[in-house]
């Protein structure tokens, strides 16, 4: 039967994806781990590969096509011995869900009177194996090449622990489960919870655009002369960003922490560490420091210097942090995207300085992976370079804070009691109160900058 090559799940919050474009066209021949699509989600564009061997019969879905839900097919593969009078066997359109029929059911008029809860169904274990599902409900998530050692191998993917990405099952963890011949196929599923009593209805959430309470999008069209504005279609990235940030403005506790830090000390270390850089054959330096890679080793130091605020909040508990993961936020067009230098506190500055470089040019052309943009403690936003003087910046949890840095320029200062000139940089650290108190918070901001008015601390 032909197999039906289902939109992959690439990361755990993976809800949809764009076919941005497709590698093969119908009547070519693939094997298993060929490249076959490239996918778009919100931050990153990553590759799909083929499962299995075989003849692409019918590509369901065309590129460039957006918002398509997790395991819909978009293609169809025929093997030895198919032909195209075969793929009317295989539905052509999405793979729907129970799941789905069940959300559709629940808009249909129901009375006033609360109707007794129901158990909720289960999404069937994709076919090609894109998204299988564990006994207890929940997805398991799998690289495709992964997925077909463990079809071939009779392994249950749902029995064996990922160790990649996320908790992702890669080719490794397979062969692992095989040789120790633990996850065999045709485990006894565990018996099915019990149904959960009728709960009172969940207040109704926050428009994803942010758009003002109470106001439909033609509502707010109207309050404009039809003519007088382009309309742009949210992407992926938009509505993350939309959705995430007014859920942090509403559900995080934000509060701001000023205050001005002098630069000359620092801009001339940085002149001579620059000057100072060995060259390779064609000239070119080892590094170049910015100003903003001192900025994140000082935050790193700091916030290793009072670890109760390198802190996330859950509703059960502050997760202390044994490294510091700092986020910097990049901009791309038309879009934000923050990736995290990973362990900041224990890197020399020419490798925050080169990583940073990297990291920034594939988030402006899409190729990070979701391992390099998502978690971490803290962020540095910096609007310097646009002639910002100050701001406060909205955090983006996971993160416990988040630090607003304003441009260095020359300002009239009082020393020992006469007036001077320094170069001076206003930054605000935003905090999450439910993590960090103020005091706390106080400490952090006061330990940075110690670091970036006496920089040599920054290289021992």
């Amino acid at each position: 039967m032909p197999t039906p090559i289902l939109m992959p799940a690439l990361s755990p919050t993976m809800e949809a994806g764009t076919l941005a474009k497709w590698l093969v066209k119908e009547g070519d021949t693939v094997s298993a781990g060929d490249i076959i699509a490239e996918i778009e989600t919100d931050k990153a564009t990553m590759e799909v590969e083929a499962v299995d061997e075989g003849t692409v019969g019918k590509i369901v879905v065309a590129e460039g096509t957006a918002d398509v839900p997790v395991n819909d097919t978009i293609a169809i593969l025929l093997g030895e011995g198919e032909s195209a009078a075969d793929l009317g066997s295989v539905p052509s359109g999405p793979a729907k869900s129970e799941a789905k029929s069940s959300e559709t059911k629940a808009e249909e008029p129901k009375s006033e009177a609360p109707a007794p809860a129901k158990a909720e169904a289960s999404p069937a274990p994709a076919s090609n194996g894109a998204g299988p599902v564990s006994h207890d409900g929940d997805r398991v998530f799998a690289s495709p090449l992964a997925r077909r050692l463990a079809r071939e191998g009779g392994i249950d993917l749902s029995a064996v622990a990922g160790t990649g990405p996320h908790g992702r099952i890669v080719k490794a963890d397979v062969e692992k489960a095989k040789t120790s011949g633990t996850a065999a196929a045709g485990k006894a599923p565990a018996a099915a919870p019990a149904a959960k009593p009728a709960e009172a209805p969940a207040a109704k959430a926050p428009s994803p655009t942010g758009a003002p309470v109470g106001m439909t999008d033609d509502q707010i069209k109207a309050m404009f002369e039809a003519g007088t504005y382009k309309e742009i279609p949210h992407d992926g990235m938009r509505k993350t960003i939309a959705r995430r940030l007014t859920e942090s403005k509403q559900t995080v506790p934000h509060f701001y922490l000023t205050r001005d830090v002098e630069l000359d000390a620092l801009l001339k270390l940085r002149g001579d560490l620059n000057g100072a850089a060995p060259k390779d054959g064609d000239g070119k330096p080892a590094y170049k420091l910015s100003v903003n890679d001192f900025v994140i080793k000082a935050m790193a130091l700091a916030l290793r210097d009072v670890p109760m605020a390198n802190a996330t909040f859950t509703s059960a508990s502050r997760l202390i942090h044994t490294g510091v993961d700092v986020g910097v936020a990049v901009a791309i067009p038309d879009g934000l995207i923050t990736p995290v230098v990973r362990k900041a506190d224990t890197k020399t500055l020419s490798v925050i300085s080169n990583e940073m470089k990297d990291l920034a040019k594939r988030a402006r052309d899409k190729k990070l992976q979701p391992s390099e943009y998502q978690g971490g403690s803290t962020a540095v936003s910096n609007l310097g370079m646009f002639g910002i003087k100050d701001f406060a910046a909205v955090i983006n949890p996971p993160h416990g804070s988040i630090l607003a840095v304003g441009a260095g320029e020359q300002r009239p200062v009082v020393k020992d009691g006469a007036l001077a000139i320094a170069t001076v940089m206003t930054v605000t650290l935003s905090v999450d109160h439910r993590a960090v108190d103020g005091a706390l918070g106080a400490e952090v901001l006061q330990s940075f900058a110690g670091y970036i008015e006496q920089p040599m601390r920054l290289l021992v």
